[in-house]
C-alpha cells in the first residue's frame, strides 16, 4: 500500500478542451484521469468526445464534468479489476 501511494502522481488538474453536441467546453482533470479516460475511449473504439457527450447525458444535474468523468475512469477499472 505504501508503495502506490508513493507512486501517486500529485499534481493540480489541468484544463482540456471537449465538444459536447457541438458545443466547445473545458474540464480540468488531472493528468493520471485525463490519459485514462483518453485510453478508454481508445480501448471502447470511441472519440473522446462522444465518450464525454454520453457522461454528460448520464450525469446528475448537482454534478460537474469533470467530476463524472473521475467517477466513470473510477468505475470502468473497477469493473475490470473484478
Amino acid at each position: 500500500m505504501i508503495t502506490l501511494i508513493n507512486q501517486l502522481e500529485l499534481g493540480r488538474p489541468k484544463k482540456h478542451s471537449l465538444t459536447l453536441r457541438g458545443h466547445r467546453t473545458s474540464v480540468s482533470l488531472e493528468d493520471p484521469f485525463w490519459r485514462a479516460f483518453v485510453q478508454i475511449a481508445q480501448d471502447e473504439n470511441i472519440p473522446i468526445n462522444a465518450l464525454a457527450t454520453q457522461i454528460d447525458a448520464a450525469r446528475k444535474v448537482d454534478a460537474g464534468l469533470a467530476s463524472a468523468i473521475r467517477l466513470f475512469v473510477l468505475k470502468w477499472y473497477q469493473t475490470r479489476a473484478l
